[in-house]
């Protein structure tokens, strides 16, 4: 799919075919009206329903928007999941919505911000659809139908070219059997926490994940929200650690206008998720009292806003994150007990990074294919041993930041074992430059490990030979081999 985005005069003629000059804003914008903010639904939406079929042409000059973004934005991509991504933030940002994305279910359920329009293409199991989440309070004008039904089109371009390719990036990304697509890795631990993602998000149950700072808990709860029926409500997230105790309540239930004098009454985190999910992250932080306070909430699932009389009814769904294990808390009194027993219906653990070091080398690709726009890198060999033989204790995170730092620093095509920082060489640091620098041969190597084997072995040579794989003659090979010898006729 890339060669042929980055084909220069085929990209000329898409775009000339679209039978009108390129410009950022083409389509002008037709006068809102009351019943334009009625659901779309594509070809599948029945009469009356004020959406534009997506049988019908859309604008010749809208297709065009469509291309140009494409050609200008993604001609540098070849990560088919960033295709997808960056062509659904172009049209987000075109069309002026909360959110676009790519579905693949037959979830027919209207709402009146919501405008879908099924894909143009060979027909697939399931129902592909290009998806817009509109602001409730703003009506969806002409402008943005005709933009969403030419997206549509060149969505469906995209696909066809994949599917001939044998990959089917779009379909797959957003769909009910494997939905956690943005989960990076293939390992089999990743795999069991993309497994129990898709089972917890068919309920509504409150889920606790637990795992270390920076494993991704809340990419995990994201894609619970995203996967589950209430995916086109809001998903709020807090950071409990960096609440004020003092403000806690006022920034989870709510506050009453004229609390205190200068105070405007506003909603709270648990008001503002109601119908979607709320995710409570780092929940271990929290005091004894604000613990209290939480435990009320989630019993009566009813939240009193500070300086108000009687309780407003929620329907939210809790998630929560630590990075400490809570259970070890409540052996130490520091958790309530009454409250883990709520949070924890259902667990996810993140595995941490060193954990999965097959990982490793597939985020840091992704996380190079994210940046290709502003330097395309590759991994050479030495970098690639060096990220495989750290440990992460930052997790993906500190994978990121470590990229990121390559990209901008790196002065060639290759992001080399100097473009890493030295906390991340550890033994190649100390002792593989080293040894590089003085040319040390592979014999030489093969001789030191020999003998360090073998003074684990108590010098029990049968057992050495056992553990290095090699027969008896090979070792006494190495160990007639004195490799000081060869080093001083080098640098002789």
């Amino acid at each position: 799919m890339t060669r042929v985005l980055q084909h220069k005069r085929l990209a000329q003629s898409l775009v000339s075919s679209a039978g009108c000059q390129l410009e950022i804003s083409v389509v002008p914008a037709s006068p809102r009206s009351s019943s334009s903010s009625g659901a779309g639904s594509g070809a599948g939406s029945g009469p009356g329903s004020g959406s534009v079929s997506s049988t019908v042409p859309p604008n010749t000059c809208a297709t065009a928007t469509m291309l140009q973004r494409l050609m200008m934005g993604l001609a540098a991509v070849r990560e088919p999941r960033l295709v997808r991504e960056r062509f659904e933030e172009d049209l987000r940002s075109l069309v002026r919505a909360r959110s676009v994305t790519f579905r693949h279910d037959a979830d027919d359920t209207q709402q009146p911000n919501v405008v879908s329009f099924d894909l143009p293409g060979s027909p697939i199991e399931g129902r592909l659809r290009l998806e817009a989440v509109f602001d409730p309070s703003h009506p969806v004008d002409d402008r943005a139908r005709q933009m969403l039904a030419a997206g549509a089109h060149v969505a469906g371009f995209l696909l066809e070219i994949e599917r001939a390719n044998g990959r089917w990036p779009l379909g797959c990304a957003r769909s009910r059997t494997d939905g956690a697509a943005p989960l990076i890795g293939s390992g089999l631990a990743i795999r069991r926490v993309r497994d129990r993602i898709e089972r917890v998000a068919a309920t509504d149950f409150t889920c606790l994940i637990e795992g270390e700072s920076g494993t991704g808990k809340e990419l995990v709860a994201r894609q619970i929200h995203e996967l589950s029926r209430r995916r086109r409500a809001p998903f709020v997230a807090v950071n409990c650690a960096a609440i004020v105790e003092t403000l806690l309540e006022a920034e989870l239930f709510g506050i009453e206008d004229r609390t205190a004098t200068g105070v405007r009454g506003r909603r709270g985190k648990f008001e503002h998720a109601h119908e979607g999910t709320l995710f409570l992250d780092e929940v271990s932080d929290l005091s004894p009292a604000a613990q209290a306070k939480l435990l009320r909430a989630i019993q009566d699932l009813a939240v009193e806003r500070v300086g108000g009389h009687g309780a407003r009814r929620v329907d939210t769904r809790i998630i929560v994150a630590s990075n400490r294990s809570l259970t070890t808390l409540v052996e130490q009194g520091r958790f309530r007990l009454d409250l883990y027993y709520r949070l924890n219906g259902v667990d996810i653990q993140v595995p941490p990074l060193r954990h999965r070091r097959e990982d490793v080398i597939e985020l840091a690709r992704y996380f190079l294919e994210r940046h290709r726009a502003f330097r395309p890198l590759l991994l050479s060999t030495a970098a690639t041993d060096a990220l495989l033989a750290y440990d992460w204790p930052g997790n993906v995170r500190e994978l990121e930041r470590v990229i990121e730092r390559g990209v901008a620093l790196a002065g060639g095509p290759f992001l080399e074992l100097d473009d890493l920082p030295p906390v991340l060489l550890g033994g190649y640091a100390d002792v593989l430059l080293p040894a590089l620098q003085s040319r040390s041969t592979m014999r030489a190597w093969g001789s030191r490990y020999a003998r360090l084997v073998l003074e684990r072995c108590s010098n029990n040579k049968r057992q050495a030979c056992r553990e290095l794989g090699i027969s008896y003659h090979t070792l006494q090979a190495y160990l007639r081999f004195r490799p000081e010898k060869e080093e001083s006729t080098v640098h002789g």
